[in-house]
């Protein structure tokens, strides 16, 4: 073999070897290209997850916050309402006729009274309630030991209604208190119609 075939067979064989390595250069290439793309949409689908969850976490805590200020909002407006309704049911109870008005402290005091040995307070303005309401009281007790309420000489700016004093215990019958105690059962029935919601 002469120098020049030899050197064409090395040239040969190294441009063979060369195509190889770069065919599987190629191959390799090729290969992590096809793996990469795979991993990128891999990542694309659950980047799309994850927003998608994050787009609804946010549209849920979006609409979570609209019904809690729709919920205050319509609170408010109900406490607006119960206030007016409050305030007039309080006028109400202080302008009914003498014997109206009469028959329902009557009928208060019959439910308030423990002993019957209570004083009666009432408020500074009042002129419905007197001793000879408080006698008639007195005599619609069976037994003689509950009968034996008094008026207090001491008047308080209660309003409306009266207050039952034994000793140093007091029981607040006067209108406001009666009014605040049917408005919170009111709020109440309000708090739970609003977080059944």
């Amino acid at each position: 073999m002469e120098a020049q075939q030899v050197v064409e067979k090395i040239l040969a064989d190294a441009k063979a070897q060369a195509e190889k390595i770069k065919s599987e250069a190629n191959q390799k290439d090729a290969d992590d290209q096809a793996k990469f793309n795979q991993q990128l949409d891999e990542f694309k689908k659950q980047t799309e997850i994850i927003a998608q969850k994050a787009a609804n976490d946010e549209k849920l805590h979006l609409l979570a916050a609209a019904r809690m200020d729709i919920a205050g909002q319509s609170l408010a407006e109900k406490n607006k309402i119960l206030d007016e309704v409050f305030t007039q049911a309080r006028r109400q109870l202080q302008n009914l006729p003498d014997d109206e008005y009469q028959k329902l402290c009557s009928k208060l005091t019959l439910a308030a009274v423990e002993t019957g040995n209570e004083e009666v307070i009432i408020d500074k303005n009042e002129t419905r309630i007197d001793q000879a309401f408080i006698d008639q009281i007195n005599k619609k007790f069976n037994s003689k030991s509950k009968g034996n309420l008094k008026l207090s000489d001491k008047r308080q700016n209660i309003g409306g209604g009266f207050i039952l004093k034994r000793g140093r215990i007091k029981n607040n019958v006067s209108f406001d208190v009666l009014l605040a105690q049917a408005r919170k059962e009111l709020e109440i029935e309000l708090a739970k119609e609003l977080f059944q919601n």
